[in-house]
């Protein structure tokens, strides 16, 4: 029916397609994540000057809660310093594969878990996983279903 050359050039057009769908979702995920860790410098910048600024002036004061108010802001910049290192570090692992896709020796070897992905994901009744959970559901109902 196939030879073995349709078969190959049917694979190789999967992969290909596969690397191509991939680039295309990584350099969107790098385009947002660039976006967000801009915003998130300047709101650290701000937050942490405001912070630094009024546990200074509350400090000159002696007015404890406001200290308290200061060191929370602190607390919360330190946060978004956090998040946005994190950001880096998924930017770092999106440049390494978009770079392997453009040498041609990408592996699909991915540890983040796709959402979009998931919500493809249908019930299909000859799967064994499946069949087991519906006895199970069908079982609980009967139970439920039995007079004591």
């Amino acid at each position: 029916m196939f030879n073995n050359n349709d078969i190959s050039l049917k694979i190789k057009n999967i992969f290909d397609n596969n690397k191509l769908d991939d680039l295309k979702r990584f350099l969107k995920k790098r385009k947002c994540l660039n976006t967000t860790n801009s915003f998130l410098v300047y709101l650290f910048h701000i937050v942490q000057s405001v912070g630094i600024l009024l546990t200074s002036y509350a400090t000159g004061n002696n007015n404890t809660n406001l200290i308290w108010v200061g060191v929370s802001l602190n607390f919360l910049a330190t946060l978004i310093h956090v998040f946005e290192q994190t950001n880096n570090s998924f930017l770092k692992k999106l440049m390494i594969d978009i770079k392997s896709i453009k040498d041609n020796n990408y592996i699909d070897e991915g540890e983040l878990v796709e959402t979009e992905n998931n919500k493809n994901i249908t019930t299909n009744s000859n799967n064994p996983l499946t069949q087991s959970m519906l006895e199970n559901k069908s079982s609980e109902i009967i139970l439920n279903n039995i007079e004591v």
